[in-house]
């Protein structure tokens, strides 16, 4: 518990007191001073389980600050190209945020006519950016079972990952995640709350290539 509250006060003085900086220093900054224990707890504590283990992964340093750079021109991509979804930048990572709703049937783990043209919107711009690596995550809300909330967020993980296999993106670059019910963002008491918490994440990191590179950049800047 000790360790929790030191991590979480840790986070909070972190980002109060660069508050006047950009995404980039600041997902420099995360990536040296916190590492993958302080991305596990403050993505547990928010439901965003894609945001701590972008945290966690960090590089840090002018090597992240470099990453950050690109992850911004890409993450406004995203914005420009993918409407439906909701993308927010987090280090030196990108969160794609893509409701159920938009994506699935109720109950259901099979795209939409519909979802498949939001998904190719999305591959659109993977293809533009291929140093990345992708990690789908499918959450659910708590009606239901938890073994079969786990089952379906599985399934739905599963089905967008083969879609975009299928489009081109290579099943390299692909992980898949479910999380059940296990990881709300809202409450799961209310019928808005329960939609919000059925959804499908897609966590957008630097692969090892893309890494190397920075690196490299950071050390001739």
């Amino acid at each position: 518990m000790r360790l929790v509250l030191i991590l979480i006060l840790s986070s909070t003085l972190i980002f109060s007191s660069c508050a006047s900086w950009n995404k980039t220093q600041k997902g420099a900054v995360v990536g040296t001073a916190a590492g993958g224990a302080m991305g596990a707890v403050i993505g547990r504590a928010s439901g965003n389980t894609a945001m701590g283990a972008i945290i966690g992964a960090a590089v840090g340093g002018a090597t992240g600050a470099v990453i950050g750079n690109q992850m911004d021109k890409q993450a406004e991509e995203i914005k420009k190209t993918v409407p439906d979804a909701k993308v927010e930048r987090v280090g030196e990572g990108i969160v794609v945020e893509f409701s159920s709703n938009v994506l699935f049937a109720f109950d259901k783990s099979d795209l939409s006519a519909d979802s498949k043209v939001n998904l190719q919107k999305l591959v659109t711009v993977l293809d533009n950016y291929p140093d990345t690596d992708i990690e789908v995550q499918g959450h659910t809300d708590s009606k239901g079972s938890v073994s079969y909330n786990q089952a379906l967020s599985e399934r739905r993980a599963n089905a967008v990952s083969a879609y975009l296999d299928t489009k081109g993106i290579s099943a390299g670059r692909l992980t898949i995640k479910g999380f059940g019910e296990t990881a709300p963002k809202y409450e799961n008491n209310t019928a808005d709350g329960r939609t919000g918490n059925r959804r499908v994440e897609f966590m957008i990191t630097a692969n090892e290539k893309m890494k190397a590179e920075a690196a490299k950049e950071a050390g001739n800047s």
